[in-house]
This record gives structure tokens, sequence and C-alpha cells, in this order.
């Protein structure tokens, strides 16, 4: 009798794809690919910062620019005029790489102190309440101080990435950290501008401490910063005058001089209560507080939409920090970690300093409300540092996926055989 063999399927093994019918595949490129969380984090709380801060300046400004007789929106408006342009030059720093952000720290320098001394310009600087920090051009004033904010971040980021096996040594970690940061706010002493200059201290002592340098090299910087502060301090009447009245326990006694705009934000915020008097209803700032609009708006918010407000506010500062530090703990970049470290001090520093004066925590200081208070440099600043941030996000690693289990082979049995 003939011997047969029936015929099965063969078996398919691991390394053998099994073939599929005809698929097409579309590619959009990196353009449309997704973004990471840190992304969306840090967008979404930039824009809502920035759209609150124009409702509430035209809150401030609209009742007394009416009163004198001037345009009710006038000041929004520049000020949406400077968002505006921000908002767009932030996404398109998010799409810069991180190369371009290395090659530009240098020139980035350079242009921001060649632009900040031309406030020393005569004809083109312009002084305010003792300080001289701005230049007027065209109607439009500028505070070229806050684009050396960003610069000096880039810069140290370059720096101390490049010397990234030599931070062991306090030479290396100090020079030319140490005197390039001291030309940089040496041209804003020069204006008397002692608000900016402690965010710069800040942005150094943040990149250091990011760096990875030892705890005792990163001490050091500090102890020098924050002497030299406090010998500025000392060398100026007017300022320790503001210091001393800060520290006044009685402040009621002072109420016509150094203490009028601490005592009335502290006013504000007080009687907003926890609702607020609502949006535009704000007593304050028919021109019994000072800078309402500038750095005194977080008490405008205080007034208008009490604590309920206020915890708004910090809660989006909050998100955007956590976002800034994802990328801060995610990356394996040095240079986009120390940036990210500086950038994130500055921006979050800055609104706690901010909000601490109102709260008379600090003495008056002179610090914007980061994407909130009315001044177009400031924003126009925190915007395109955000973008960098933005351009760093898009860096991280993907999260890894676990690895599909292999399949298992099917048990082979032997074929018996009809003779």
């Amino acid at each position: 009798m003939a011997t047969r063999t029936p015929t099965r399927p063969r078996a398919i093994g691991p390394d053998q794809p099994r073939r599929r019918g005809l698929a097409a595949r579309v590619s959009l490129g990196k353009a449309f690919a997704p973004v990471p969380s840190e992304f969306l984090l840090i967008t979404s709380t930039a824009l809502l910062l920035t759209f609150f801060g124009l409702v509430m300046i035209l809150s401030a400004t609209s009742a007394v620019a009416t009163a004198k007789g001037d345009p009710p929106y006038d000041d929004v408006l520049k000020q949406a005029v400077f968002a505006a342009i921000g908002i767009p030059l932030m996404f398109i720093a998010s799409r810069l790489p991180v190369a371009f952000w290395k090659k530009a720290a240098w020139p980035a320098l350079i242009g921001a102190i060649g632009f900040q001394m031309l406030v020393f310009v005569p004809g083109l600087g312009v002084s305010a309440n003792g300080n001289r920090n701005w230049i007027a051009i065209g109607g439009f004033q500028a505070q070229p101080s806050e684009f050396l904010k960003l610069a000096l971040a880039l810069w140290l980021g370059y720096v101390l990435f490049r010397k990234q096996n030599l931070l062991t040594k306090w030479q290396h970690v100090l020079i030319p950290v140490v005197p390039v940061a001291g030309i940089v706010m040496a041209t804003v002493i020069g204006g008397h501008d002692l608000g900016t200059v402690i965010i710069l201290v800040l942005i150094v002592l943040g990149a250091l401490f990011f760096s990875g340098a030892r705890l005792r090299l990163f001490v050091l910087p500090a102890i020098l910063g924050l002497g030299a502060l406090a010998a500025y301090a000392v060398t100026s009447a007017d300022r320790m005058r503001r210091i001393m009245s800060f520290l006044n326990a009685d402040c009621l006694a002072d109420y016509y001089g150094d203490c009028y705009q601490p005592l009335h934000g502290i006013w504000g915020l007080a009687s907003g209560g926890v609702f607020g008097l609502g949006l535009g209803n704000s007593k304050e700032k028919y021109d019994w507080l000072p800078a309402a609009s500038n750095d005194y708006i977080f008490a405008i918010v205080g007034e208008e939409l009490g604590l309920i407000g206020c915890i708004v506010v910090l809660a989006l500062f909050s998100l955007f920090a956590v976002g800034a530090f994802h990328i801060i703990r995610k990356t394996h970049d040095p240079f986009v970690r120390i940036v990210s470290g500086g950038i994130t001090v500055w921006i979050v520093g800055q609104a706690l300093i901010n909000i601490g004066v109102v709260l008379r925590l600090f003495p008056v200081l002179g610090v914007p409300l980061p994407f909130m208070s009315q001044g177009g440099t400031s924003l126009l600043s925190v915007l395109i540092a955000s973008g960098v941030l933005l351009s760093f996000a898009r860096t991280l690693p993907a999260k890894r996926q676990v690895p599909a289990a292999a399949p298992r082979r099917a048990a082979t049995r032997p074929v018996a055989t009809v003779r």
C-alpha cells in the first residue's frame, strides 16, 4: 500500500514576517509629530498667563485713562501688540534646534550688552524713579535689561557645558563665569536697577546648581553675589531707607512716605476677600496704588478676583515650573539642563519675588510679574524664553516601550505513516 504523508501548514518562526495584504504608509514628517506633555504644559500656561495679564491690564488702566480723557484701551492695545509679536516668536523659537542655541550664546550675550548700553546714550536713555534702564524709540519704551536675562542664561549654559569635565576645579567654575556675569550686572547697576540685578544673580546661581558643580564651589559665588548686593544697598541712602521702611513694624507712621505703596497693595488684597469685588471693580486702581498695572498687578488680581484669582495665578506658575523641571530631569544634554534651570529660576523666582513684594514679605524691588505685568520688553523676553524651553522639550527622549513577547513556536508532533 502506498505511503502518503499528509500536508500541514508550515509553522512561521519569530524571525519570519507574516505576509500581509498591500498597505500604504503616509509619513507626515516631524512637523506633525506628537509633542511631549511638557511642551503642552508650558505652552498652555504661558498663553493663559499672557491673556490673563491682558485682561487685568485693561481693568487696571481703562478707568484712570478715561478719567484723564485718554483712550481707555490705549495701554492694553500696546501690550497686545507685544503679545502678538511675542507669541509667534515663541513658536518660532520652539522649532529651532539645540545646536542653534549653542551657536547663538556668545552673539546673544554681546548683542544684549550692547543693547543695554543704549540706556546711557543722551537723548535715547530714559530715567524713571531714579532708575535709568529704559530707552525711548518712536513713542515706544523698551527695557534692554530684560533681554540680558535670556542671553546670560544661554551663555552660562554654553560655557558650563563646554567645561563639564572641569567643574571639579574652582578656577574653571569661577572663570569666566564670575567676571563676565559681573560685567553684565555692572551695566544694569549703572542704571541703579537693583531688582534686575537680583534676578541676574539668581540666574547665575541656578545655572551653577544645575551644572553639577560641587556644593562648596557653588556656595562661593553665592556668597560673593549676596555680598555684592548687600554692599550695593548699603552705599545708597535711598535704597537703605526703602529697606528700613520694609522692616518698620509701624508702617502707618510713614504712610505718606515709603510705606504708601506697600500699604495700599496689602489693603487691595485684603479688600478682595475670597471671591473679590468683581472684575473691573477695583478701588485701589483709581490712582491710590502706584504701578497698579506693573509691579503691583497681583494686588489688583487679589482685589477684583479675590483669593480664588490669586490661587489660579499661583497654580499656573506652578504648572509652568512642573513642565520646566520635567525637562531638566529628563534631558541627557547638560546644555539643555543648565539653560532650562537658569530660565526656570528666572521666571518662577521673579514671580515669587513680585508676589512677595505685594505681600510685603520683601522690600519694593521693582520687578514685574512675568507674563502679566504691563511692559512689552518683559513680555517679549519671557515668551522667547518659553520658546527656548519648548525647543528643548522636543529633544526629550521618548518613553521606553516594553517589547512585545516573542510568539511561541507551535509544538511539532511526529506524523504517523500509513502503509
